[in-house]
């Protein structure tokens, strides 16, 4: 069984390479200042944005970030799975799903809404979870560079 827990200081060796991994999936290098920029928010109890690890024997495998947003449909907090991320020789086990029920967990416990998430349309082997896990929306994403 998969075991789920808040990220610490002494997983930050394990996350920056799991984040690393992360990034070339997506066909990105994050440099040294993003690694850094985004530990900091997750070390920063000021900052939205948290995480969980899956852990084997102490050892972190895969994470997940997430953050809670104003919802103006419910003048509540929805929740928002930003990064999920399991190491290829754990992906089948039950952790991307641990990691995505564990960030639900804290949501409900923190006010309820709903948690949304989005994958590469070409990320097939992650929708199959994701459908069992979730409602997939018919909305359509859109990015504007600033």
């Amino acid at each position: 069984m998969t075991e789920v827990r808040d990220i610490h200081e002494g997983d930050q060796d394990a996350w920056r390479r799991l984040f690393r991994e992360y990034g070339v999936f997506y066909k990105t290098d994050f440099s040294e200042t993003v690694l850094d920029g985004v530990w900091h928010w997750l070390m920063n109890a000021e900052s939205p944005l948290e995480a969980v690890v899956a852990v084997d024997d102490g050892r972190a495998y895969g994470f997940a970030h997430y953050r809670a947003l104003p919802d103006t449909f419910t003048a509540a907090n929805e929740w928002y799975l930003d990064d999920l991320y399991v190491e290829p020789g754990h992906r089948g086990s039950g952790a991307g799903s641990a990691l995505i029920e564990a960030v639900a967990e804290r949501a409900s416990s923190d006010g309820g809404g709903k948690l949304r998430w989005i994958t590469a349309a070409d990320n097939t082997t992650a929708q199959s979870v994701y459908d069992k896990l979730a409602t997939r929306t018919t909305w359509v994403t859109y990015e504007k560079q600033t």
